[in-house]
């Protein structure tokens, strides 16, 4: 890999850039009272979020992936959380100042999330962050999604830069994989939606963060060795 100034940030969207989790598990919630079964704590649901709204599904509701339900649940679960998409959702603590010292950097940003663009770009339009991105790359923009590094490499392509000038910050291992596929830097966000299972030791991030204001630092001294 090569030791290229980094100009492009590329940010994972749910338990990396926003944190999307109070949402989405009021989502399921609300699926979870529909059906007369207790609601769960976002303490619980919180880990889930990282893989997707079918898989929360089964975890709340203990079924398999081909229970004849799981669509029905599906649907009643995307509805309720696109009608509510951003009530709860915020940028993570000191990340509307990573975005500006980016900007004020004079590199530029994007996102790459396997969430499908029907909900990935009105959360963009309603967090104010649509117009400052140079790309949005959803889990259907693509035929291919993270892990599979397309996804990254075309979002390179949307920034004007070559993948080893972007780095990739994402709080899963896909994240990690994906970007490290691309031929990129990446950051592992210890701050999203890691489970107690998840070893994120052994991804092989370049560097583990514990917080977002990290970020520019390591933008700084990576650069800073590179020139």
């Amino acid at each position: 890999m090569s030791h290229a100034l980094i100009k492009t940030v590329l940010f994972d969207l749910d338990g990396t850039l926003a944190d999307t989790a109070p949402d989405l598990a009021d989502a399921l919630n609300h699926v979870l009272h529909q059906h007369q079964c207790p609601e769960l704590s976002l303490e619980t649901i919180r880990p889930w979020v990282s893989h997707g709204g079918q898989i929360m599904l089964q975890n709340a509701f203990q079924i398999e992936p081909d229970d004849p339900q799981l669509e029905t649940l599906r649907q009643e679960f995307l509805n309720f959380y696109q009608a509510n998409i951003a009530r709860k959702t915020n940028l993570f603590p000191g990340m509307n100042e990573v975005l500006a010292g980016i900007e004020q950097r004079g590199f530029n940003w994007g996102v790459v999330t396997n969430k499908p663009s029907w909900l990935t770009d009105p959360l963009m339009t309603a967090l104010q962050l649509d117009k400052r991105s140079i790309c949005t790359i959803s889990g259907d923009t693509l035929t291919q999604r993270k892990p599979h590094p397309a996804p990254l490499l075309h979002a390179c392509q949307l920034a004007g830069s070559q993948a080893e000038q972007c780095v990739y910050v994402g709080d899963a291992e896909r994240d990690i994989t994906a970007g490290k596929s691309a031929n990129m830097k990446t950051l592992l966000a210890l701050f999203g939606y890691l489970g107690e299972n998840d070893v994120p030791e052994r991804w092989q991030a370049d560097t583990m963060i514990q917080q977002p204001l990290e970020i520019l630092p390591w933008l700084d001294k990576h650069n800073e060795q590179v020139t």
